[in-house]
């Protein structure tokens, strides 16, 4: 009996242990088939390597894979989010095979936008996951290539109830019932069609969708359908005549009609049967007022109304009587109106729920607070930003005890901070009014703010005592900003800890005084919690604070940038693993960089250690960073990997997730192409790389052209030779391109024509031959820079097909012919260089029918990024400066003017207009014409064969600052209305043919000296020390004129008879001479030959000096 006993208990713990064994393998992992189709799906969705988890590995868990989601208890598939991996705009459409998500049997949640889909493969479509994925509720295709063919399939999916097939070309109609197949799923509630440019008849076609609640149709230009709760029509053409279908949708609750065409005075008959209407965004139009056209006294009765969103309309102060029938409001903007002059809070007493009050971005001069106003106890946002408001205000505005923001940034507010009104806001947690003129202490009422968590007093006049004691009591104090104000040394010693824990901290340029201590401000010691800390510009010394990485374990951000540290970067070993950005350039840092800097910061993005003394050899576990987008080590005296050959290659090919990488102004040295780049993975995802102003030479690599996704490419200022390799061409995403200053050679490919160049820098080279056919009908390109080349031969007819050039900048090659009038149909062109070359003829006088507009594409664009701080651990997003941008190549121009040299970049450069066509050989007249240029900076035609007047037209020229017509054969007298140019800085008339009295000296006139006439003989005034004095008056001569006029017909008859004869006595004498004296002949004929050698090598030299070394400057 016993032995039954052991015998059944031994048989349940076995079945037990396999139960348990079962469920441990359920629990821990996912189901094998399902980690094996995913494996199928990689090829198709990591066009970018984004699936370096999705790993061949058997027994690999897929749920822990990035972009899966799985039950926590099945461990089954239900999210997958494939979606952005094909985003570029240019890449090449494809056909998906749906059938191979049937392995997901609990799928839920499917997110394919952004892939470049076109459809799916024939009999393939999503009608084949119907009755698999009965659980399959979103499905996003947004951002694809698809057109309603697609449509059929999707209605099978009766499981739906999201379904977003925005941004598709569903124009691009081949179904005559289209979306009428989408009616058949009957428990979709949101169905988002934006951006499609869909036809009105759809809605028909979607009458059975009974549960739809939500219709996104932004961007469709078209009409709606009945039984909505959501309906948002931005980005469409409705009129104000337009909306009075809206009449009908009695169970609308949220409105959208953002940038639509509604303008004027708006029929309030459209919108006030929406009874049940609680959201209404009206903003981005032109409305003026709301008014009803049958009842001219009606007012818009929305009872229901919450929220109403007004914003970027022309309405004025009188808006709010229009309104004062919506009692249950409780959110009213109205930013970038007409809101002028004072308003009275009173006009608000009608709105007796209002919480939230934007008006920012208007011109109030002032805003009356009344103590009994209604509105006194309700609101708790007011946005008063981007004003011109008296600093009285923030007296008065105490009278709202609830007010829990206050945003007066940017308002005019000037003096000290009152210790009255604002004080007694003890609610108060958001307080912003940077960028003000307020000055002085801060007023010891301030404590009183218990409640703040966000404050931003950035540049503004306070001075901070270094203690902080004005904070120091308040305790739930997580964000400061002061940047740009003054710290001050207090006169007693304050030693108390503060009472808060601060989560940002921005002090950007605020310790300005040299009697100051230059080191970190000693409250940060007590700083546990931080995320973001910025303490750029302020000439800290010491070496580098790293205490505070390890004091505070959430830190995100660190910004340390342009202070005075010094010695080697010491790290922690211990790991930092929240640590995103880390910016210690523009210090005095040496040494190598720590090897340790990737294991310590194992997360890191962006890392700027540019512009300081780091030495040695780049880390290479710093291109293998898996999260590491930005790497700045530029302006250091770094080596490469390999010492003994100095080659950089190593470091880019193995950089496969950096994006970005700027290793200029370095000691790089060595070839890039004698390295095996098949022993590597080559970077799909550099995006931008700078290896200026290093020591590289040899050839170009050709293995750059692999680089498929390269958009800017800079190698500037290096030893590079040989010509431009033939791969380039295939760098089809390139937009920015600078091999200026090397040895490069031939000619430049004719297939490189890019179809998104922007920028191109060529100079400095050793180019030769026509422009061919590169960079024909680059509509793109903004900027072309092919100074101090050899190219030779002419302009090319088709320049006009660059429509977008601005800056053309031709200098010093061989190129000839005629300045070519398809440069006139270029209206984007600002900024024109084609001096020492060869043109020859006639200015074209259309060039005066330029624009030279002021071009903002000449910068290159680039956008920014701010501090990563998720906003669930902070509510702080403003005050932050250290914004960084996406790139760190400029768009620098090199332009002669003002007789010099200059460097145009950043913002100065899109103002920039000019035009230098001098050293060449243009004859004629210069074209009155050019008069019409209006906003030109710098005019240059000197050093070419220009005849004729100066046109007076070129007082209409208000913006010029240089002028330059020197050494030309121009006649007649300097215009006396040139005196009205007042913006004149450079001025050049020398050496000319130029006769009279030259301008008055005053304004501009007065400050140029002789030289500015030099050369003009026939030129008379006080600074030639020249007078124009009576003897030289028109009565003097006149009485000339008239005798040469009666003698000088027998003059002129008397000379020529004399010249002759006597020439013809000179010549028979000579020559009877030589034919008696042999010795005399030899002696002749020897001095005339060495004579005629020494001419003609004279004039082959200068010849040569004109044509190379380009005497003109």
């Amino acid at each position: 009996m016993m032995e039954w006993k052991w015998l059944r208990f031994i048989r349940m713990a076995v079945m037990l242990l396999v139960l348990e064994g079962r469920r441990w393998c359920t629990t821990d992992a996912c189901l094998e088939h399902e980690r094996i189709a995913l494996l199928h799906l990689k090829p198709f969705f990591n066009y970018r390597n984004h699936l370096q988890s999705w790993v061949e590995v058997k027994g690999s868990d897929c749920c822990k894979w990035e972009r899966v989601e799985c039950n926590t208890t099945t461990r089954r598939l239900i999210q997958l989010s494939l979606n952005s991996t094909k985003w570029e705009f240019n890449v090449e459409y494809w056909y998906l095979n749906a059938s191979m998500f049937l392995p997901f049997e609990e799928l839920r949640s499917l997110y394919l936008s952004e892939n470049a889909i076109a459809g799916c493969i024939e009999n393939e479509g999503f009608g084949k996951l119907s009755s698999t994925l009965s659980n399959l509720e979103i499905l996003d295709l947004s951002r694809n290539y698809l057109n309603d063919s697609i449509l059929l399939s999707l209605s099978e999916l009766s499981s739906l109830r999201y379904l977003d097939l925005s941004y598709n070309p569903f124009e691009r109609s081949s179904h005559p019932r289209g979306f009428q197949w989408l009616s058949r799923l009957t428990k979709l509630e949101t169905l988002h069609l934006s951006g499609n440019s869909l036809k009105n008849s759809i809605f028909l076609q979607m009458r059975n969708l009974s549960s739809l609640k939500t219709l996104s149709l932004d961007g469709t230009q078209m009409r709606l359908i009945t039984n909505l709760e959501e309906l948002d029509l931005s980005f469409n053409l409705f009129r104000n005549n337009t909306i009075s279908f809206l009449q009908g949708l009695s169970s609308l609750k949220s409105l959208t009609l953002f940038a639509n065409h509604l303008q004027g005075s708006l029929d309030i008959e459209g919108l006030s049967n929406l009874t049940n209407l609680k959201k209404l965004d009206l903003s981005g139009n032109q409305i003026e007022s709301f008014q009803s056209f049958k009842d001219g006294g009606r007012k818009l009765e929305l009872t229901h109304l919450e929220e109403l969103n007004l914003d970027y309309n022309h309405f004025n102060t009188s808006v709010f009587a229009s309104l004062n029938k919506l009692s249950n409001l409780k959110s009213l903007s109205i930013r970038a109106n007409g809101l002028k002059g004072s308003i009275d809070m009173k006009d608000l007493d009608a709105f007796i729920n209002l919480r939230e009050l934007y008006m920012s971005d208007n011109e109030l001069k002032n805003c009356v607070i009344h103590q009994d106003s209604n509105v006194s106890s309700s609101l708790e946002e007011i946005y008063l930003d981007y004003s011109t408001l008296n600093t009285n205000i923030l007296q008065s505005i105490g009278v709202f005890a609830s007010l829990k923001t206050l945003y007066l940034s940017d308002c005019g507010l000037i003096g000290p901070l009152p210790n009255q009104g604002w004080c007694d806001l003890r609610n108060l947690e958001v307080l912003d009014v940077s960028e003000n003129a307020l000055e002085g202490m801060l007023p010891h009422c301030f404590s009183n703010l218990t409640s703040l968590r966000e404050l931003d007093i950035s540049r503004n006049h306070f001075q901070i005592p270094l203690s902080f004691t004005p904070f120091a009591n308040l305790s739930n104090l997580k964000a400061l900003s002061i940047n740009e104000n003054k710290m001050v040394l207090e006169p007693s010693f304050y030693t108390s800890i503060p009472k808060f824990q601060l989560e940002v901290i921005s002090l950007l340029k605020c310790i300005t005084s040299q009697q100051l201590s230059r080191k970190v401000p000693t409250f940060l010691y007590y700083q546990y919690d931080l995320r973001y800390v910025d303490l750029s510009h302020n000439n800290l010394s010491g070496t580098v604070p790293t205490w505070l990485l390890e004091n505070n374990t959430k830190l995100e951000d660190l910004i340390l940038k342009g202070n005075s540290f010094t010695g080697p970067l010491s790290l922690s070993s211990a790991l930092i693993s929240n640590v995103s950005s880390i910016d210690l350039s523009e210090n005095k840092l040496q040494g190598q960089i720590p090897t340790r800097i990737c294991s310590t910061f194992p997360h890191l993005r962006r890392l700027f250690l540019s512009k300081n003394a780091f030495e040695g050899i780049i880390p290479l576990c710093l291109s293998g960073m898996k999260d590491l987008s930005f790497l700045d080590l530029s302006n250091n005296q770094l080596l490469s990997n390999n010492n003994l050959s100095g080659n950089v290659v190593p470091v880019i090919l193995s950089a496969n997730r950096v994006p970005y990488l700027y290793l200029d102004g370095n000691n790089f040295s060595g070839e890039m192409t004698n390295v095996d780049v098949s022993t590597f993975e080559f970077p799909n995802s550099l995006s931008e790389i700078d290896l200026s102003n290093n020591k590289l030479h040899g050839k170009l690599p050709r293995w750059i052209g692999n680089a498929s996704f390269l958009q800017r490419l800079a190698m500037s200022n290096n030893g590079f030779e040989g010509s431009i390799p033939m791969e380039f061409c295939k760098l089809n995403r390139l937009e920015f391109l600078d091999l200026s200053q090397n040895n490069l050679s031939g000619s430049i490919p004719s297939c490189f024509n890019p179809p998104y160049i922007e920028h191109v820098h060529l100079h400095g080279n050793r180019l030769r031959g026509p422009l061919s056919l590169a960079f024909y009908n680059s509509s793109s390109i903004v900027t072309l820079d092919l100074r101090g080349n050899n190219l030779t031969g002419s302009i090319p007819k088709w320049i006009y097909t660059l429509s977008s050039l601005s800056v053309l900048l031709l200098k010093d090659n061989h190129f000839h012919g005629k300045v070519p009038v398809e440069l006139c149909k270029l209206h984007s062109l600002s900024i024109i260089d084609l001096s020492q070359n060869m043109f020859s003829g006639p200015i074209p006088s259309c060039l005066g029918n330029l624009s030279l507009p002021m071009q903002r594409k000449k910068i290159l664009e680039i956008g920014f990024y701010g501090p990563s701080i998720e906003e669930h651990e902070t509510t702080l997003n403003f005050g932050m400066d250290s914004y960084y941008p996406d790139s760190y190549l400029e768009e620098v121009i090199e332009f002669t003017t003002k007789s010099g040299l200059f460097l145009y970049e950043g913002n100065i450069l899109s103002y920039m207009t000019g035009i230098d066509l001098s050293c060449n050989n243009l004859t004629g007249h210069i074209p009155s014409e050019l008069g019409n240029l209006s906003e030109i900076y710098s005019l240059n035609l000197s050093h070419n064969k220009l005849t004729g007047v100066i046109p007076s037209s070129f007082a209409k020229l208000h913006q010029i600052e240089s002028l330059d017509l020197s050494y030309n054969n121009l006649s007649g007298e300097i215009p006396n209305q040139l005196v009205e140019l007042n913006s004149l800085e450079v001025f050049s008339m020398a050496y000319n043919n130029l006769s009279g009295s030259i301008p008055e000296p005053k304004a501009q006139f007065g400050t140029f000296i002789e030289n500015s006439y030099e050369g003009n003989p026939f030129l008379c005034g006080p600074i030639l020390h020249k007078s124009c004095s009576k003897t030289d008056s028109p009565s003097t001569i006149s009485t000339v004129s008239e005798d040469k006029g009666e003698d000088g017909l027998i003059d002129t008859y008397n000379f020529c008879v004399s010249f002759l004869v006597s020439y013809v006595v000179v010549l028979l004498t000579i020559f009877v001479v030589l034919y008696i004296n042999p010795y005399w002949r030899r002696a002749w004929f020897s001095l005339v030959g060495k004579c005629i050698t020494t001419c003609r090598y004279s004039n082959v030299g200068n010849f040569l000096t004109y044509h190379i070394f380009k005497r003109c400057v």
